[in-house]
C-alpha cells in the first residue's frame, strides 16, 4: 500500500467531517471510519490517500482516553501515514476533567514517539486565528478573543476562560511548551525545543509558512501533530507547491430532495437561528425533553417522537426535532446531575434518526451538535463516511455519504454547534453549493 499522506483521529464526529472536507475538496481521497474497520470494510477503501477515525474524546475523561484513545492511536500508527493528526475543535474548548487535549497529546507522544508535537489551531478558512499564542474566533461577523467569545466563553461543558492556548494547556499537562509567533514564523524560524510547539496562524501567509515548517522540518522528528483542521489547511499549499497533490476536486451540487429529517442536541445560538430559519421555511418543529430522553429505560419517549415525526414526513414535509432552542433553553445543569446523561441523550437522538430514515425512506438527514453527532451515529449503523458535497461558503459541516449497515447510501450532514449560515438546514435540503 502507498503510504497515506495523513491519518487522523477526530475528537468528535463533526470535527472529523471538517477534516475530510478539507482534504477531499483538495484532491486527496479521504475516508472517515466511525470505528476501527474490519478487513471487509478496509478493503473497500484501502486505496484512499487519507484516513480518519471519528471519535468521542472531546466529551470523555482522561481515564477513558487512557484506554480508548491509546487503542485508536495504535491502530492509526499501523497505517504508517506521513503524519498522524489528533484533531481538536478549532475553539480549543477542553478541560482537565473532560476532553483534555493535554492528556491526548501525552498519549500520542507515548505511541508515536517522544519528540516535539506541533500544534496548529488557527484556520482563517473557518474564521479562527492565533496571534502571539492567543486564540480568536468569529461570531456573527465579529472576531472575538476566545475568552470573550459570546458562545465559547459560556460553553455548557468546557467554557473557554483563557485565550492563551499554552496557558490553557498548562492546566491539562506538565509537558513543556513553546511558541513560534506570528512575527517569527515568517522569518525562517529555528523553533525552540519543547514537548509542544504552537505555531501561530492569522492569514494565508502565516498558514503556508506553518505548513511548510511542519512538513519539511518538524515531521523529521515526530509524525504526530495536534490541532484543528488548520493542520490540513496549512499543509495543502505545501503539498500542492511541491507537486504532492494535484488540482482541487470539483464536486457537483447534490441537488434537492423533497424532505429531510434533522435531529439536534445543540444549545448554540447559531443552531437556534438555524432552527428558527428552518421553521419559517417549510420545516415542522418538534420539541423534545432532553431529561426524559436521557433517563428512559423503555424508550416510550423515543417511540412518541418517531411516530410524530413520521406523520410529518409522510405528509411530504421536512421535520426538525430539537432538545433546546438556544442557550436560554439549555438544561445541561440538570443533565449533569446524572452520570452519562449527555451520552445517553445523543444515543437517543441517533435511535430517533435511524427510525425516521428507515420508516420514511429518507435519502438525506442531518444531526446537529458536535457531542450529539458523536454518540448519535453509533446508533445508526454507519461504518464509514466519504464526502458527497462540500460547502465552501460555510466550511466545516459538509454533506457526506454513509457506508455500511441499513443506512448505506444515506446522505448525511453532521453540523457543529457554531458552524453554518442561518439557512443551513434549508441549504442541505436543497443540496446547493
Amino acid at each position: 500500500m502507498t503510504r497515506p499522506l495523513i491519518s487522523y483521529y477526530g475528537d468528535d464526529f463533526t470535527g472529523s467531517t471538517d477534516v475530510m472536507e478539507a482534504l477531499s475538496s483538495n484532491g486527496i481521497e479521504t475516508v472517515l471510519f466511525l470505528k476501527i474497520p474490519d478487513k471487509a470494510l478496509w478493503s473497500r477503501f484501502s486505496g484512499a490517500g487519507a484516513f480518519g477515525l471519528a471519535g468521542t474524546s472531546r466529551s470523555e475523561t482522561p481515564e477513558w482516553m487512557n484506554v480508548h484513545l491509546r487503542e485508536a492511536f495504535e491502530w492509526l500508527k499501523t497505517l504508517d501515514a506521513e503524519l498522524c493528526h489528533y484533531k481538536v475543535c478549532s475553539t480549543f474548548d477542553s478541560a482537565p476533567h473532560v476532553g483534555s487535549i493535554g492528556r491526548a497529546i501525552e498519549i500520542g507522544r507515548s505511541v508515536f514517539g517522544a519528540g516535539t508535537v506541533p500544534l496548529i489551531v488557527g484556520a482563517p478558512q473557518i474564521r479562527r486565528y492565533t496571534a502571539f499564542g492567543e486564540l480568536f474566533a468569529a461570531y456573527q461577523g465579529v472576531n472575538y478573543r476566545i475568552d470573550r467569545h459570546p458562545v465559547m466563553s459560556r460553553h455548557p461543558v468546557t467554557p473557554m476562560d483563557e485565550a492563551d492556548l499554552l496557558q490553557h494547556l498548562s492546566r491539562q499537562t506538565k509537558l513543556s511548551t513553546t511558541l513560534v509567533d506570528v512575527v517569527s514564523l515568517l522569518a525562517q524560524p529555528v523553533p525552540g525545543k519543547a514537548d509542544i510547539l504552537l505555531l501561530d496562524v492569522i492569514d494565508q501567509a502565516t498558514q503556508a509558512a506553518a505548513g511548510s515548517l511542519l512538513w519539511n522540518e518538524l515531521r523529521r522528528e515526530n509524525r504526530f501533530v495536534c490541532g484543528s483542521s488548520g493542520v490540513e489547511y496549512a499543509l495543502i499549499p505545501t503539498w500542492r507547491g511541491e507537486g504532492t497533490i494535484g488540482a482541487a476536486s470539483v464536486y457537483p451540487a447534490a441537488g434537492p430532495v423533497d424532505r429531510i429529517a434533522v435531529v439536534s442536541g445543540s444549545v448554540s445560538p447559531t443552531t437556534e437561528r438555524q432552527i428558527r430559519h428552518a421553521l419559517g421555511n417549510g420545516f415542522e418543529g418538534i420539541a423534545l425533553d432532553p431529561l426524559a430522553l436521557s433517563g428512559e429505560i423503555d424508550g416510550q419517549g423515543i417511540s412518541v417522537a418517531v411516530e410524530t415525526a413520521l406523520s410529518v414526513l409522510k405528509d411530504g414535509r421536512s421535520v426538525i426535532l430539537y432538545t433546546a432552542l438556544g442557550p436560554a433553553a439549555d438544561r445541561g445543569g440538570e443533565l449533569d446531575l446524572s452520570s452519562g446523561a449527555r451520552h445517553r441523550l445523543g444515543r437517543a437522538l441517533g435511535r430517533i434518526q435511524a427510525a425516521l430514515v428507515s420508516g420514511a425512506g429518507l435519502k438525506r438527514a442531518v444531526v446537529a451538535g458536535g457531542d450529539t453527532s458523536s454518540h448519535a451515529l453509533g446508533e445508526m449503523g454507519i461504518s464509514a463516511l466519504t464526502l458527497k458535497m462540500p460547502l465552501p461558503q460555510t466550511p466545516g459541516s459538509p454533506l457526506c455519504m454513509a457506508h455500511g449497515g441499513p443506512t448505506d447510501g444515506l446522505e448525511i450532514a453532521l453540523k457543529g454547534g457554531q458552524v453554518g449560515s442561518d439557512d443551513y438546514f434549508s441549504m442541505i435540503r436543497a443540496g446547493s453549493l
